[in-house]
């Protein structure tokens, strides 16, 4: 089996709702951030791996996304009659993405900085790892309303609580996703399974980050962009 990653997959289902009135008419990845919608930022950082496919999932308004997304060549998992949460998407997703390791990336965020999939994918080690997030020191992580989500020991395993906010991007193993016996989960449960293992890591990303989960969100993107290369 193999053991290093080939394929990105895009989490792209959800229905926005932090984004309130902007997404009553549109899917929250097809929101506008400087000029652009937020999805290509993250279909710009996953060709720069050249993987053997990109896979987003579909649900709210996938129309919308569908019409952007198809022309450039990536493949589309439709999840259908509800929504999977990132869990069940990605099981969902597995006829397209293959059975070995994959990246996953949220659409709903900005990085500026080197490429955050290089930097996991140059760091992943699966003799030892399950799952490689890529992680942002709270003070670099704009936009984060609240705490962060991890800490890590000084082998980079993690644990609950910290001030390390998972950015969205991570190499994860999905063979333990059939072992989760429900349709709808989220990611949560399988990170659950391999911090019990001591194989759950993190990877620091030295740049900037930003949410672009609720309005304010895309000013604070955009100032972003306007102040670092992305």
């Amino acid at each position: 089996m193999q053991t290093h990653p080939s394929s990105v997959m895009l989490f792209a289902a959800g229905f926005g709702t932090r984004m309130k009135a902007l997404t009553r008419d549109c899917p929250k990845p097809m929101i506008k951030v400087a000029g652009r919608p937020l999805i290509d930022y993250a279909l710009d950082l996953a060709r720069e791996i050249a993987p053997d496919h990109i896979v987003a999932n579909l649900f709210y308004k996938p129309e919308q996304l569908k019409a952007h997304l198809a022309p450039l060549g990536v493949l589309l998992s439709h999840e259908t009659p509800d929504i999977l949460d990132t869990g069940g998407g990605l099981r969902h997703a597995l006829p397209l993405l293959g059975d070995a390791p994959v990246f996953t990336m949220n659409t709903d965020v900005i990085w500026s900085g080197p490429n955050p999939l290089k930097l996991a994918r140059d760091a992943w080690d699966p003799d030892q790892m399950d799952a490689l997030l890529v992680c942002v020191p709270l003070a670099r992580a704009r936009g984060r309303i609240g705490a962060g989500d991890f800490t890590a020991d000084s082998h980079g395993r993690i644990s609950r609580g910290g001030d390390l906010v998972y950015g969205g991007v991570q190499i994860v193993k999905t063979t333990g996703l059939l072992k989760i016996n429900k349709t709808v989960f989220s990611l949560n449960e399988l990170w659950n399974q391999m911090h019990d293992a001591s194989r759950l890591f993190a990877l620091q990303y030295p740049g900037h980050w930003c949410d672009v989960g609720y309005p304010e969100g895309i000013e604070v993107a955009e100032d972003l962009l306007k102040s670092h290369d992305v």
